[in-house]
């Protein structure tokens, strides 16, 4: 299989995409680098190669759209990841996550149905693939601490006040 990869500026760093066929977002995130992030994408949707394009269409606009001020412009991109059920189910309940209304890592497994699973909330939020597109930046240690994030705490730091505002 073939994916299409497109990388645009933002306020914090360069933002690549990946899609399938389906304009599918496959794996993305705040970096230029395409093959860090497609060996981010599980095995059995890991693209063979992935061509480079000046623009993705509809993601591409949702993207910078996104950035701009509308929040809720990436909610309306598909998203294609897999893992085990639990994983699955935790990433679509991370696409619920009001944009300016982080969650704690125990709330987001309370909302995942599995209250004392608060690792797996934090695994399902490291093992995310799909950055922006499944908002694991909305998750927040109590208090209010940022916690980790794969493409850094300044840019977890900067999309949080950028949805607050």
């Amino acid at each position: 299989m073939t994916a299409a990869a497109a990388t645009q500026d933002s306020p914090i760093g360069p933002f690549t995409t990946i899609v399938d066929d389906d304009q599918r977002v496959l794996a993305s995130g705040w970096t230029a680098d395409v093959d860090e992030l497609r060996m981010l994408i599980h095995p059995t949707l890991r693209p063979d190669a992935v061509r480079s394009r000046a623009d993705l269409g509809g993601v591409t606009a949702a993207v910078a759209a996104y950035h701009r001020g509308e929040l809720h412009r990436i909610d309306e991109v598909a998203v294609a990841q897999r893992s085990g059920e639990f994983l699955m189910h935790a990433w679509d309940v991370l696409r619920t996550v009001e944009p300016g209304k982080p969650v704690t890592y125990s709330e987001f497994a309370d909302l995942s149905g599995r209250p004392a699973a608060i690792r797996g909330a934090a695994s399902a939020c490291a093992r995310n693939a799909a950055a922006l597109f499944v908002p694991c930046h909305r998750v927040v240690r109590i208090g209010g601490a940022l916690g980790g994030f794969r493409w850094g705490l300044p840019a977890k730091k900067w999309l949080l006040t950028h949805e607050a505002d």
